[in-house]
């Protein structure tokens, strides 16, 4: 019997593919492409372009087309999209050859630094190679199937190259196998020749039925499990480290329940920020470099560390310094190998979900010392305190402090946050009282400039029932404020906060730290001496939001902020505010470290002094962990 084939492009082809792929978990089945992100050039006008015309020509909701401004914004604001639906939804992107596609490359090394799925379909140039050097294109004497857009393949987690309509069937598949997978995804990419992308082949219809791609929850090894719980009943200072990976696997009930039956005090990572809500008994707040006092002193004494969902960023580990105590073992609850086996963990590879329910269950009978609850109490109110204080409104100049703390009292308990580099990450993550699962967005895997916009469009196109609040520096601001113009014409309801500091201070801060004194960091024009040391740059943030259609008001004191905040709230568009503050001001302490290597020679006193400080703090690293499972030495 002949199978049924239908004649089409393999443009046609790839769109009318994605309209028809769905993700299952526990009983809730979705699209698993919403909506295609793209800007068209001479690489796939002609082929993806014309063919998602053709889809909505036929069905407006089969793959709406959402036209971009900047490719690397576009990724971002997948990014964004695929981890509000806890990775079981993403927006595919496509990009014309050349600078469109390599545009992408930074947004593919931070979904994959993150372990976000997101679909790229770069363009890329001919296939024949008839015309060959057409525009664009990379020549190299020693290669001639190497393209710009081998630059992917270090940063995704899959990549092909669709030389023939045959290979397509396959490419997509092994695509959807990535995008699928909890424990191993990041970016796809998938190049197509733009000469190939216009290419008519009679496809078997197979190819276009519903695909129904289960995400499972893979049970702990009964015996891995037994393992950590005898390493977890001995514990008397045991510590959880939540991770993102809590989150996504919508784990959170587990952890509170874990939590309060126990008595184990839990820490957050960025990604792990609202795993637990932050007025929780046993929540003691952010965890390392960024963390509270609370969390970092548990973390100094603790005799277990019980990590889920993280994969132990230096941010997290405080650069390895903030496990102190010499006899600490660790129990990693993970999807991915990768993390499941670090710190020389007992390993529990599966769902976190899963694995703390079974947990509950087999340890209902253990308690932490009354002692170990109470110093977490103590720790924990003395923490919260300090943040009242820090973020308690003046009738002074507002600070960056002050900026959180007032959004965070404005903004509802399922409003979303959105944030990526420079100070406001680290601040957020230690003030930021977290009181839903999703209501906290930091990118922090690749600390990416320009992702804050662009990633709360995402956040916003996934979560129409939340208000997104989008908190960004005058730095990120200017590298990418071109997806203002996007979410304006998706009529996407964003509230942007653009801290302006006047150059960047979170960099001018570590420069200070490490003894550079701020060189490079301010805005200022160039004065006569030839250093950038003259006045501020006349730079207009307000006036250039403006100038892209949002609605903008100006604030500088706590008051006005406030106000200001509120009547973005009562609209139904892209509202930015402006707002002055100190790049100076300093949030409270986390009296921990990072480790940024500090000039082991210099002439000047503030490098050598800094270098004296960094000698010291180093000494804590630790490089090395013992076995969860051996004995402790006498």
């Amino acid at each position: 019997m002949t199978e049924k084939t239908t004649r089409a492009t393999v443009g046609q082809a790839l769109v009318r593919f994605l309209t028809c792929q769905y993700t299952e978990r526990d009983g809730v089945t979705q699209r698993l492409f919403p909506a295609c992100l793209g800007i068209f050039g001479h690489g796939n006008v002609a082929g993806i372009g014309q063919a998602l015309l053709e889809s909505e020509s036929n069905d407006p909701s089969a793959l709406p087309y959402i036209l971009g401004r900047n490719e690397q914004g576009m990724v971002h604001t997948a990014v964004g999209y695929a981890r509000a639906a806890d990775r079981l939804q993403t927006l595919p992107v496509t990009t014309s050859v050349g600078p469109g596609a390599t545009n992408m490359v930074t947004g593919a090394a931070l979904a994959t630094i993150n372990r976000i799925p997101v679909l790229l379909l770069p363009s890329d140039t001919f296939a024949t190679r008839v015309a060959t050097p057409v525009l664009q294109e990379l020549e190299l004497p020693d290669s001639g199937d190497v393209t710009v857009n081998d630059a992917f393949r270090p940063v995704s987690r899959y990549f092909d190259r669709v030389w023939r309509p045959e290979q397509l069937p396959g490419a997509l598949l092994g695509a959807m196998r990535v995008l699928t997978d909890p424990a191993d995804t990041g970016a796809v990419v998938v190049a197509l020749p733009e000469d190939v992308q216009a290419q008519a082949h009679d496809w078997p219809e197979a190819l276009f039925v519903e695909r129904v791609w289960h995400i499972g929850r893979p049970r702990p090894d009964h015996e891995a499990t037994q393992r950590a719980i005898q390493v977890i009943r001995a514990a008397r200072a045991p510590m959880i480290i939540a991770g993102g990976g809590v989150i996504y696997s919508r784990a959170t009930d587990s952890l509170a329940r874990f939590a309060q039956q126990t008595g184990v005090p839990v820490a957050h990572t960025q990604a792990g920020t609202g795993a637990l809500r932050h007025d929780h008994p046993q929540s003691v707040g952010a965890i390392g470099a960024t963390g509270t006092t609370a969390a970092n002193a548990i973390a100094a004494d603790a005799d277990v560390i019980i990590g889920i969902g993280t994969r132990y960023s230096d941010f997290t580990s405080a650069s390895n310094s903030a496990f102190a105590n010499p006899d600490v073992r660790f129990v990693n609850i993970n999807i991915a190998n990768l993390d499941a086996v670090k710190n020389s963990a007992v390993s529990v590879q599966a769902d976190a979900r899963t694995t703390l329910d079974e947990l509950i269950m087999e340890l209902a009978d253990y308690e932490v010392p009354a002692e170990h609850r109470e110093r977490t109490r103590v720790l924990a109110s003395s923490w919260r305190a300090t943040v009242v204080t820090a973020c308690a409104p003046s009738a002074d100049a507002i600070t960056q402090t002050q900026v959180i703390g007032i959004v965070n009292t404005v903004s509802a308990p399922r409003d979303v946050v959105v944030c990526a580099a420079g100070s406001m990450p680290g601040d957020l993550h230690k003030l930021w009282q977290a009181r839903d699962p999703k209501g906290y967005h930091v990118e922090y895997g690749y600390s990416c400039m320009g992702y804050e916009i662009a990633g709360g469009l995402g956040v916003a196109l996934a979560s129409p029932d939340r208000t997104v609040f989008v908190l960004v520096g005058d730095g990120s601001f200017l590298m990418m404020a071109g997806e203002l113009i996007t979410a304006i014409q998706e009529r996407v309801r964003l509230i942007v906060v653009v801290v302006d500091n006047r150059g960047f201070a979170s960099i001018g801060g570590l420069s200070e730290s490490i003894g550079s004194q701020r060189f490079g960091t301010e805005y200022r024009y160039r004065s006569a001496d030839g250093r950038l040391g003259g006045d501020p740059l006349p730079v207009d943030l307000a006036a250039n939001a403006a100038s892209l259609g949002a609605y903008v008001r100006k604030a500088s004191t706590c008051a006005e902020f406030a106000i200001a905040l509120r009547e973005a709230m009562e609209r139904t568009t892209v509202s930015v505010v402006v707002v002055e503050t100190d790049p100076a001001d300093r949030s409270p302490s986390s009296e921990s470290w990072w480790d940024v290597p500090v000039a082991e020679v210099s002439a000047l006193p503030s490098t050598q002094e800094a270098r004296a400080r960094y000698e010291s703090s180093r000494a804590a690293q630790r490089t090395y962990f013992r076995p969860a499972e051996s004995e402790p030495e006498p």
